[in-house]
C-alpha cells in the first residue's frame, strides 16, 4: 500500500450530497463541528439550505474533524467535498489530504463513473470534466503551465492559443483597484461559472483582476462581491467637484440601495413562478360569500371533545370545502404532461398549503388529503404549519402537490390572483373574513363575508368546470351542513 493510498484511507472526505431530487447545489447555513472535534458515524455535522428546504447532514465516518473546506454562507455544488475527517487520529502526525502526491489525482479520476450515493434520490450525474489537482499555496493562485492552460481554456469554452499570448490588455476598471498579483495569465481565461461571469459583468468587474479562492482556481460569487466592495468606495466618497457637476434635481440613489444574491428558497420560488406564469394559461375567478354559519361552526368545533388538542380555524373548513368540491368535480384535479401530450387525471388529492417562512414562501402538501377525516386533516394541517415555521420542511413534503390553498386573509387582504404551483391544476385564495352589510332573509344585516379567488390552468379546466368548482366551495362555506350531504 502506497503512502498516498494509506493517507486517502485515513482522511475521508464527505461530499455535498443531493438532498433532494436532482438538486445541484446547497448553501452551508451552519457548522455544528469545528476542526479537532470528535465525530461519530451518523452524527449531524452541518445544516444546509437547498432550493427547497433546510436539511441537516449526518456524516458517515467516525474520527476527528481535520478540515472544514467551506465556511458558513457559502454555496457549494453537489459532489464537492465539504469536510475531511481523520479516521485514525492515533496513527501519528496528520497530513492534509490536499497535500497528497499528484498520483492521487489520477486515482480519483480513475474511479468508476456513476452517480454518487446521496441522502435522497439518485443524485447528480458526475461531470466528465477533469481538473488537475493543485498544491495549495496560501495567498497565491495556481499558475497554469502551457498544457494546463489549454485545459483551462477548454473548460471555459474557448480554444487555447498555440503559444503564450501577449499580456492581457488593461481592464476598463482603474488599475489601482486590482490587487497586486491577482490577474490571471493571458494563456487562459479566468475560471468561473456562467452565473458568476454574469454577476461580474453586472457589477462591472473584470474577472482577470480577481484573486480566485475556489477549488482549482475557480472564481466564486464571494470573490466577485469582495472585488466590488473597494471599487464602490471612491464612488461613495464625497467630492466637491462631483456635487458641483450634478444636474439640478438629480438624486444619487446608489448609496441607498442593497443587492442581495438570489439563492435558496427565493431562487426556487422565482424560477417556479416564472415557469408557471409563462407555461400554464391562467384564469382567475372570484366569488363573495356569506360565511357566518361557517364561523359559528368553527367556534362549536373548538368545544368538541373529538377536536381536543387540535388547531381549529376557518382555514381548516375552507380546506375541507375545497376537498368536497373536488370530489364533486374530479376532472379539475389533473396535470398536463407536455412531453407525452396527455392529461393525467389524479384519483387522489395532495393538498398544498402556501406557508410564509423566514426563508421565503414554501408549499408543503398534505398527502391524500381527500381521504382524511376532519380531525386527521386538522392534525396534519397543524403539523405542516409548525414544521414550516421551524424551517424543517423536507423536500419530500413539498413534492407531488395537486392543488393548493393560499390564505391571504391572515394579512387582512380581501383576495388576489394567485399563480399556480408548477404541475398543479388549481389554487384557491382565501381572503379576509369581515363584517359587512348583507341581504339575509330579505333584510340587510351585518354578516361575516369573505371573497374567494380560484386560479386554474385553462388547458385542463374549462371555464364551466372552474366556475362550478368555485361555486361549490362557496356553497359549502355558506351552508356547512353540505359537508355532510355532499361529503
Amino acid at each position: 500500500m502506497t503512502a498516498s493510498t494509506a493517507n486517502a484511507q485515513r482522511f475521508r472526505e464527505f461530499k455535498m450530497p443531493d438532498v433532494g431530487e436532482g438538486l445541484t447545489e446547497a448553501e452551508i447555513l451552519k457548522w455544528y463541528v469545528q476542526p479537532g472535534d470528535t465525530v461519530t458515524d451518523g452524527q449531524v455535522v452541518c445544516e444546509v439550505e437547498t432550493a427547497k428546504a433546510a436539511v441537516e447532514l449526518p456524516i458517515p465516518y467516525t474520527g476527528v474533524v481535520h478540515e472544514l473546506r467551506f465556511g458558513e454562507g457559502v454555496t457549494v455544488d453537489v459532489g464537492t467535498a465539504i469536510i475531511a475527517v481523520d479516521t485514525d487520529p492515533g496513527a501519528g502526525p496528520a497530513e492534509a489530504p490536499a497535500a497528497a502526491p499528484q498520483e492521487a489525482a489520477a486515482d480519483v479520476e480513475a474511479e468508476p463513473q456513476g452517480r454518487q450515493a446521496v441522502l435522497v434520490g439518485y443524485g447528480a450525474a458526475p461531470s466528465s470534466t477533469k481538473r488537475r489537482a493543485r498544491k495549495p499555496q496560501p495567498g497565491v493562485p495556481a499558475q497554469p503551465e502551457p498544457a494546463q492552460a489549454a485545459l483551462q481554456a477548454e473548460l471555459n469554452g474557448r480554444t487555447a492559443p498555440a503559444a503564450p499570448a501577449a499580456p492581457v490588455a488593461p481592464a476598463v476598471q482603474p488599475a489601482p483597484a486590482a490587487p497586486a498579483g491577482s490577474a490571471v495569465p493571458a494563456a487562459g481565461r479566468p475560471l468561473a461559472k456562467p452565473p458568476v461571469r454574469k454577476l461580474a459583468k453586472d457589477l462591472g468587474i473584470d474577472l482577470a483582476t480577481i484573486l480566485p479562492t475556489g477549488p482549482d482556481g475557480i472564481i466564486t460569487r464571494e470573490d466577485v462581491h469582495a472585488a466590488a466592495t473597494p471599487a464602490a468606495a471612491p464612488a461613495e466618497a464625497p467630492g466637491p467637484v462631483a456635487v458641483a457637476a450634478a444636474e439640478p434635481g438629480t438624486v444619487d440613489t446608489a448609496a441607498r440601495e442593497r443587492r442581495v444574491p438570489v439563492k435558496g428558497v427565493r431562487k426556487a420560488t422565482a424560477q417556479a413562478m416564472v415557469a408557471s406564469a409563462f407555461t400554464a394559461p391562467h384564469v382567475t375567478e372570484f366569488i363573495t360569500v356569506d360565511v357566518t354559519r361557517t364561523m359559528k361552526l368553527v367556534q362549536e368545533l373548538k368545544q368538541d371533545p373529538d377536536m381536543a388538542g387540535l388547531r381549529v380555524n376557518p382555514l381548516l373548513l375552507v380546506a375541507k370545502a375545497f376537498l368536497v368540491a373536488l370530489k364533486r368535480h374530479p376532472e379539475a384535479n389533473a396535470a398536463w404532461d407536455e412531453a407525452n401530450q396527455e392529461i393525467v387525471y389524479k384519483d387522489y388529492v395532495n393538498l398544498g398549503i402556501a406557508a410564509a417562512t423566514p426563508r421565503g414562501l414554501i408549499v408543503p402538501n398534505i398527502k391524500d388529503a381527500g381521504a382524511k377525516t376532519l380531525p386527521q386533516l386538522a392534525s396534519e394541517l397543524g403539523d405542516l404549519v409548525a414544521t414550516a415555521r421551524e424551517g424543517k420542511t423536507s423536500p419530500a413534503a413539498m413534492a407531488g402537490g395537486t392543488v393548493t390553498i393560499t390564505n391571504v386573509g391572515v394579512f387582512g387582504v380581501d383576495t388576489g390572483t394567485p399563480i399556480l404551483n408548477p404541475g398543479e391544476s388549481a389554487i384557491l385564495a382565501f381572503g379576509a373574513v369581515k363584517l359587512q352589510p348583507w341581504v339575509h332573509k330579505g333584510k340587510v344585516k351585518a354578516r361575516q363575508v369573505t371573497t374567494l379567488a380560484l386560479s386554474f390552468d385553462h388547458r385542463l379546466v374549462d371555464g364551466e368546470l372552474g366556475s362550478k368548482l368555485l361555486a361549490d366551495v362557496a356553497a359549502v362555506l355558506e351552508r356547512p351542513k353540505r359537508l355532510i350531504t355532499w361529503g
